[in-house]
């Protein structure tokens, strides 16, 4: 029985539908995350599952008991699940050791100060306990955060876009040890974000969100690999579309050449049996296109980011369609210069083209 399951919820303010029969499931143990953009509902599912949120249709479980239905909302201060708010809402006037313990206030002295001080080593603040807020990094703050969310032991902890008010490199180290932290106190957790880095960097399964429905909730590798639409397609990663045509249900062809996978069954509509002549859109990584100098094909480089050890190049074929590769940065070329590519292709990956069949 999984620790938490959402079955076919729905909520809207007015008029205005934000979460559309949205179903998933999350196992003790596992950390989750509501990945998408702005405004596609993510933060309302959250809320909702903590129960700040009232829900007009379906069921959410936790520990096998429904706590929101039309007719049943268990109040959050009942639902034993912790919460680390994109702000951190740290006590100002508490010491570190206050806001952790804030929420074990009905527990034993001693059994409180053995559970900071087993929080404060666990997030890696031994000896800041006596320090204010106002002392403390951003990344710190953050951990008091999170020591405090975990202090009641919670069955659940939500995590409402935890990182965004950190820079780049804290954000990447910080989610890392998050992760870990999660793992090593046997956490369930569902992490909200827009950002797919942090996205991948903690979760084990993922639910990419689009105007109030989840799209896939996959793992990350199948979420890059394996997209179940153009959305997640397009959403997660880097890539470009080629047109291709469909030689047979197991090749296609692009500009590039031939591609070898199994092509869905609905690219092949309206076409001959063998699903010969279909024009099909085929996703292309950055890391599907190869720089091979003794490559027959040439593509002509049209811009490049560096990325320390990589250059991630956009690159113009023959067609003037434009694609992209990663190539080790020892490979400096210069604007317009052409270089070999060649494909390099695991996992093909195509779409039905609307209108654009032969």
């Amino acid at each position: 029985m999984p620790l938490l399951e959402l079955r076919n919820i729905s909520h809207a303010y007015g008029s205005h539908a934000v979460v559309s029969n949205l179903s998933c499931t999350l196992d003790q143990g596992a950390i989750g995350c509501l990945l998408g953009p702005s405004g596609c509902g993510k933060t309302t599912v959250l809320r909702a599952i903590a129960g700040f949120e009232p829900i007009h249709s379906g069921h959410i479980h936790l520990n096998g008991s429904v706590v929101s239905s039309p007719g049943l909302h268990i109040p959050p201060e009942q639902r034993r699940i912790g919460m680390v708010f994109q702000d951190y809402a740290l006590f100002p006037h508490l010491s570190v050791t206050d806001n952790i313990a804030f929420g074990l206030r009905k527990a034993a002295a001693s059994e409180r100060r053995t559970r900071v001080e087993e929080l404060l080593v666990t997030v890696g603040l031994s000896g800041a306990g006596g320090k204010y807020p106002h002392e403390l990094s951003g990344g710190q703050q953050q951990r008091v955060a999170l020591a405090r969310a975990l202090a009641p032991k919670p069955n659940l902890l939500l995590l409402d876009e935890p990182f965004s008010n950190l820079d780049v490199d804290l954000r990447e180290r910080l989610s890392l040890e998050v992760r870990d932290i999660l793992k090593q106190s046997g956490i369930t957790a569902i992490l909200v974000t827009h950002d797919q880095h942090e996205a991948f960097a903690v979760a084990d399964e993922i639910g990419v969100m689009h105007e109030g429905r989840i799209q896939q909730w996959d793992t990350p590798y199948n979420l890059y690999h394996r997209p179940a639409n153009r959305f997640v397609a397009d959403f997660v990663g880097q890539g470009v579309f080629l047109t291709g045509q469909v030689l047979n249900p197991r090749e296609v062809e692009i500009e590039l050449g031939k591609l070898s996978g199994n092509i869905p069954s609905e690219c092949m509509v309206g076409c001959n049996a063998c699903g010969k002549d279909c024009r099909v859109s085929v996703l292309l990584r950055p890391d599907d296109i190869v720089h091979d100098d003794m490559a027959i094909t040439q593509a002509e480089v049209v811009a490049k980011a560096f990325r320390g050890a990589e250059f991630l190049y956009t690159l113009k074929l023959p067609s003037g369609v434009r694609v992209l590769s990663l190539v080790p940065s020892h490979h400096n070329h210069d604007i317009g210069e052409r270089i070999g590519i060649r494909l390099d292709v695991d996992h093909v990956v195509v779409f039905q083209t609307p209108n654009q069949r032969t």
